[in-house]
């Protein structure tokens, strides 16, 4: 694999957005216990960096691993589950923190989901967010960055699994 990846958002742009994310999280869980479900694999940096920013010591966090693409860079449309989630969310406030949003199939699986295990809340937060892809009908509750329909890797993102360690997202040139 060797495709070019032009820079669409910088190293300094996504610290000082994921600040101010955290911030607005930080206000709006005042005094609540939260519960960050990381989405394996993308979510890694932008969790890590968010949970940094947000000032709660009522916060936890888990995991999920869920597909939709395989090696393609098209969403199947099939979303799977791969690993859940460790710990009950039963009366907890769940925030989905996810890398992209980009179909909405995942997310709204997800919520659909997580609905009837019982939590308090369930809110998402995504790092980018592609509306002109939606299929399904949902609206994340913090984002990051709003993009046009492009590919993008980097900052966790994958193309075919490799570049997820830039420190920036860049736009994937085929």
């Amino acid at each position: 694999m060797s495709r070019e990846i032009r820079e669409l958002i910088s190293e300094e742009q996504i610290k000082k957005r994921v600040k101010e994310l955290g911030q607005k999280i930080t206000e709006d869980y005042k005094g609540k216990d939260i519960v960050l479900v990381g989405i394996l694999k993308g979510s890694v940096p932008f969790l890590t960096s968010l949970m940094w920013e947000i000032d709660n010591p009522l916060m936890t966090i888990d995991f999920m691993q869920v597909t939709s693409y395989g090696s393609g860079t098209e969403s199947s449309g099939d979303v799977k589950i791969l690993k859940d989630l460790s710990e009950s969310i039963k009366d907890k406030n769940v925030l989905i923190v996810e890398d992209i949003v980009d179909t909405g199939r995942t997310i709204d699986k997800l919520l659909d989901m997580f609905s009837i295990r019982g939590p308090k809340s369930v809110k998402v937060c995504t790092l980018l967010d592609k509306p002109s892809r939606r299929e399904c009908d949902v609206k994340p509750d913090y984002v990051g960055f709003e993009i046009e329909n492009v590919f993008v890797a980097g900052f966790g993102l994958d193309d075919d699994q490799y570049v997820r360690q830039y420190k920036y997202i860049g736009e994937v040139i085929f």
